[in-house]
């Protein structure tokens, strides 16, 4: 082996880079949050670099860490409420933090239904985040799924009281949520919820470091109702990845989704998050860059990102075929494709004019109505500027999008896959069927309409498996 200085091993490193999309600029509308401020950059980093060796699994070893943690959601609870006696826990990201929601809502109930051996359930939205359906998985609860409003895209407070029972742990809304950017309900659905005698969580992950700085309907712990709000630091905080807060008004919610031991022969665990090591730098970081902003610094940003978010929704009335869907509350826009325009070929034009728009497929609800496919379009700070061009490269995508023939799935493959056991698949047999589909192991297609809409044909369950089969795909070394 070529001996190698470690500027050869950096530049070996960055040219990896080459084919990703990129996370500064505000093309990529999905990911990555930039506040393009190159202070935020050199700060972040000199932050992390400084503590990144640094364990936050033992505070006691190193204190910083508990200063910075403190710090974090102390600053979090002053910008969402929460009352005195409001408690934290810093986490990776915002779906740890709606799994330790989950968990600890399930140790409530169960210590509140003694001997009760059914499931408990998760009163779920349909379009709250993916993270949650995680949560139920890992911690045995049963998903209740609620519908919203064709329109809106908001759940119905009337539909979740109809659902709510005994069996009940945790009913969830999102401020806002991450498919079409509208605020839910929180203030309703939180009174029915406290009137029942259920948690009620509010999905907070995006939306909570942007809608106190933008005046909206109230929707964090100051809520009566609201027992536990998840924020990410990671997103309109502007820090690295990853690092997010769970915030609660009630200390005894936080000991449910902690873990202690000394069942063995080594040092007492105690560990508060699903962790047991844990990364300081990313923490630091958000510290740091909290620090140097501060709430103008915040305000600002927000600010920034809610002015071209609305000048990019009114500058959509202008664009053929496409139309925005529901009402965004903050800096996320879904659009959805009309007068012959699929949205997944849209998708795929505007990657070939730089930009990353991240395609969701169609939804069928528990009522039988169907959501539109749509495009999710994320705002930051740093497309503020590109606003026009953004306006003028969808205009011309869209010109050419209507003219391609909507994209058909095989329905030989579409057949076959009705009559399927995903759990009964071996790997092999995954992977022929994604060889079939024109999955066959080397890079994915350029254009990846006919992929999407292929997975939103199959039924969800096999869908589900060969989605985890192109992953599979993805992370097999070469030897």
């Amino acid at each position: 082996m070529t001996p190698r200085t470690p500027r050869d091993v950096l530049a070996e490193l960055t040219a990896l880079t080459a084919e990703d999309v990129p996370t500064h600029g505000g093309a990529t509308m999905a990911y990555v949050y930039d506040s393009g401020l190159a202070e935020v950059d050199g700060l972040a980093a000199a932050a992390q670099a400084a503590f990144q060796w640094t364990n936050a699994l033992d505070p006691t070893a190193f204190p910083s860490v508990a200063r910075v943690e403190d710090d974090l959601v102390a600053a979090g609870l002053g910008l969402l409420g929460g009352g005195p006696a409001a408690v934290g826990t810093v986490t990776s990201g915002g779906t740890e933090s709606c799994l330790l929601a989950v968990l600890a809502a399930r140790t409530r109930w169960r210590a509140t239904h003694p001997g009760d051996d059914r499931r408990p359930q998760l009163l779920l939205p349909v379009t709250a985040h993916a993270a949650f359906r995680k949560a139920a998985h890992l911690f045995d609860l049963a998903v209740v799924d609620v519908g919203v409003d064709q329109v809106t895209c908001r759940v119905r407070p009337g539909d979740v009281e109809q659902l709510l029972s005994t069996r009940t742990a945790l009913v969830v809304v999102s401020a806002p949520s991450y498919p079409h950017g509208v605020l839910d309900p929180v203030a309703e659905v939180a009174a029915l919820a406290r009137a029942a005698g259920v948690p009620c969580h509010v999905d907070a992950c995006i939306g909570g470091w942007l809608l106190p700085f933008l005046d909206p309907a109230p929707f964090d712990l100051s809520v009566p109702g609201v027992t536990s709000l998840s924020v990410d630091l990671h997103k309109y905080g502007y820090a690295p990845k990853g690092v997010s807060l769970l915030l609660t008004g009630d200390p005894e919610f936080r000991v449910g989704h902690g873990y202690a031991t000394a069942g063995w022969p080594g040092y007492p665990v105690v560990n508060p998050t699903l962790a047991g090591t844990r990364p300081a730098g990313p923490m630091a970081a958000a510290w740091a860059v909290h620090r140097w902003l501060g709430t103008e610094g915040y305000r600002r940003l927000a600010r920034a990102a809610r002015t071209a978010t609305e000048q990019l929704v009114a500058g959509l009335a202008a664009v053929p075929g496409v139309r925005v869907v529901g009402e965004p509350a903050t800096t996320l826009v879904a659009l959805a494709g009309e007068d012959g325009l699929d949205v997944l070929h849209l998708a795929d034009e505007m990657t070939a004019r730089g930009w990353l728009l991240q395609p969701q497929p169609p939804f069928d609800q528990p009522d039988g109505t169907r959501l539109p496919a749509t495009l999710h379009l994320t705002v930051t700070a740093a497309t503020a500027d590109r606003v026009p061009a953004l306006l003028a490269d969808l205009a011309d995508a869209a010109r050419a999008a209507v003219q391609l023939p909507p994209p058909v799935p095989d329905p030989g493959l579409v057949a076959a896959a009705e009559g399927l056991d995903p759990a009964a698949l071996t790997v092999a047999e995954v992977d022929g069927l994604l060889a079939f589909a024109g999955l066959d192991g080397g890079p994915l297609p350029a254009r990846m309409a006919p992929v999407h809409a292929l997975v939103a044909a199959l039924p969800r369950p096999v869908a589900e498996r060969l989605l985890t089969g192109v992953l599979d795909r993805v992370y097999r070394p070469t030897r």
